[in-house]
């Protein structure tokens, strides 16, 4: 299997990039745009002069508990920004949401809750509404978080949409918000405690 094929089987449809965009921002965003593969995992990110925005991460089932996940975080850690990333929020249907939450609440990584994200899917046309979450070595506040992932959004998720979909994804000013009111709980408290293996 190639790295799509790994991206593709373990992440929603509605989450996933075409290979045609994925491959479009390693080839033209080549400076900004990067993955990090090895036989047991596969990650694409995006490094910013301030932030890093991790877009995709896939640590092969086998080799679970290995701590190839907390190795791939450090490695962008010791960059000394902040970096953020999108989570779907808690479904108890689906375990591997929790078991994700639990790894980056490992990682010392916050809920942004002021910060509303929700996109439709250029694939299913369905809206996805995700969650932020984000580490930072300076203690940047939300509002600072907020106006990276704009920044993001419009540099890399909507990246010639429309020549590679047909159609275009919503501006940010639909997707993102930002509100120190939102009534959002804090993700991590919503996580039952891991069953002990």
């Amino acid at each position: 299997m190639n790295w799509y094929e790994k991206l593709n089987k373990y992440f929603p449809v509605e989450e996933m990039k075409s290979k045609e965009h994925m491959e479009m921002l390693l080839k033209e965003k080549g400076d900004v745009y990067y993955k990090d593969e090895g036989p047991y995992h596969v990650m694409m990110y995006a490094e910013f002069d301030t932030f890093i925005f991790i877009d995709y991460v896939y640590v092969s089932a086998k080799s679970r508990g290995q701590g190839i996940g907390h190795k791939l975080i450090e490695k962008l850690k010791q960059r000394n920004k902040p970096i953020i990333l999108e989570v779907e929020p808690v479904d108890y249907e689906d375990t591997d949401t929790e078991k994700r939450l639990h790894f980056y609440q490992r990682e010392g990584f916050t809920h942004a809750q002021s910060i509303g994200y929700n996109r439709r899917s250029l694939a299913t046309n369905e809206e996805t509404p995700m969650e932020i979450l984000y580490w930072s070595p300076n203690e940047d506040s939300e509002d600072a978080i907020y106006e990276k992932m704009k920044k993001m959004y419009e540099d890399i998720h909507t990246y010639k949409d429309e020549e590679i979909y047909g159609k275009s994804y919503q501006p940010v000013e639909e997707v993102l918000s930002y509100d120190e009111g939102r009534e959002s709980d804090n993700i991590f408290e919503s996580l039952r405690e891991p069953e002990k293996a």
